[in-house]
């Protein structure tokens, strides 16, 4: 995977993330997200722990870090 898919991931990440029901934790996020054929279990542990480890997520949240980036995804795929 290059950069800019792991970048286009991350986004659409995100923005599961900051959708999700107020009950699904991040796992179920990201078994909804595997399930949609977007990427592999595997890679999206690794987007998952990159998130964590680029404090965008903290404690099973988005951090306000997450959160902006999450914003700004949406703002741009809106545009698309």
């Amino acid at each position: 995977m290059n950069e800019e898919d792991r970048r286009l991931l991350k986004q659409v990440t995100l923005l599961g993330i900051m959708n999700r029901k107020s009950d699904e934790t991040l796992d179920e996020v990201m078994h909804m997200l595997v399930g949609t054929g977007m990427y592999t279990l595997k890679e999206a542990k690794g987007i998952f722990k990159s998130l964590k480890h680029e404090k965008y997520i903290v404690e099973g949240q988005l951090t306000l870090k997450g959160i902006t980036a999450a914003k700004e995804a949406e703002a741009i795929f809106k545009q698309s």
